[in-house]
């Protein structure tokens, strides 16, 4: 049976949860939800496993904080046996607007800590991502505190609209490829 990882980024706490850099673990949160599948705690991180089209996929949530997001992805790669073109990695990107959903099956880290240590801990670049955009609505130096911070009450409809498709893009990703789910996604 053909496995993938969707690794959603965010930091663990409760003092984290709703900020800019959680939507990772927000889009995992939501699939799962989708299939009533709970999280359950394990080494590194929160896993839930689902099936899409009888494809088996890991849902993780890494517990080791952001920057430390590629020990639980290669872990999980190596633990499950999952070829490196079925991991998709999906974080927080204040380098598109809002809800803006960019597809990649490689890249840079684009100051991104959590992908930047994937990065080092796979030693390549070449993975999928999914990049949320959070949009940059902060004075110059604030970076740090804005995607740390919670949405802004007039984002949240957005955000969550925006999930429901960046999960449906997701199992496009699972059922038809990075290609093609770019194709659709991508011009969104």
């Amino acid at each position: 049976m053909e496995k993938y990882l969707i690794c959603g980024l965010g930091n663990i706490g409760d003092k984290y949860a709703g900020t800019r850099h959680n939507i990772g673990f927000e889009v995992v949160d939501f699939m799962a939800l989708q299939k009533e599948i709970p999280f359950v705690s394990a080494r590194y991180g929160d896993i839930a496993e689902i099936k899409i089209r009888g494809r088996k996929v890991i849902l993780l949530k890494p517990s080791t904080f952001m920057n430390l997001s590629g020990k639980a992805v290669r872990y999980y790669l190596e633990q499950e046996k999952i070829k490196i073109e079925n991991l998709l990695v999906i974080t927080d990107d204040v380098a598109l607007p809002l809800g803006k959903i960019r597809i990649r099956s490689k890249g840079g880290d684009g100051g991104h800590n959590g992908l930047d240590h994937i990065i080092e801990i796979l030693g390549t670049q070449n993975f999928n991502r999914l990049r949320f955009g959070v949009g940059n609505d902060y004075p110059r130096g604030m970076q740090v505190e804005y995607v740390l911070g919670q949405w802004f009450e007039e984002q949240i409809p957005v955000v969550k609209e925006k999930i429901k498709k960046a999960a449906e893009a997701v199992e496009s990703f699972v059922q038809q490829g990075v290609e093609r789910t770019m194709n659709i996604y991508n011009t969104l």
